[in-house]
């Protein structure tokens, strides 16, 4: 699996208005993009943990999608969906980090580790 993690921070005078935009954008992608397996979002928990002091800088937001493999996220990419999504999104933002990992079970790790 492929996973597509997007961190961020909405820019503090976005409009409603321009929220709500943004929110058809992600829905537009995410109906029409066949390759995206799993997409979810949500806002940071704080909990008292040391780390969480550590960050060099505060992204409220989180949203990872998963793609079977990276052929997958190449066609989300290159889609018109995410092409129109993108400029949107970015201009949205105050900070943003954006990572892309291929990523497997634990099981498949431990496999892994035995045979190599």
């Amino acid at each position: 699996m492929v996973f597509h993690v997007v961190l961020f921070r909405p820019r503090p005078d976005l409009s409603a208005a321009a929220r709500a935009d943004l929110v058809e954008a992600i829905e537009a992608a995410l109906q029409r993009i066949p390759s995206i397996r799993r997409f979810r979002i949500g806002r940071r928990v704080t909990h008292g943990a040391g780390y969480e002091s550590l960050m060099p800088v505060s992204l409220d937001y989180g949203a990872v999608i998963e793609f079977d493999d990276l052929a997958g996220l190449r066609e989300y990419l290159e889609h018109p969906a995410h092409k129109a999504l993108g400029p949107r999104f970015m201009q949205s933002l105050e900070a943003s980090a954006i990572f892309d990992y291929q990523m497997q079970d634990g099981d498949e790790l431990r496999r892994l580790a035995r045979t190599e």
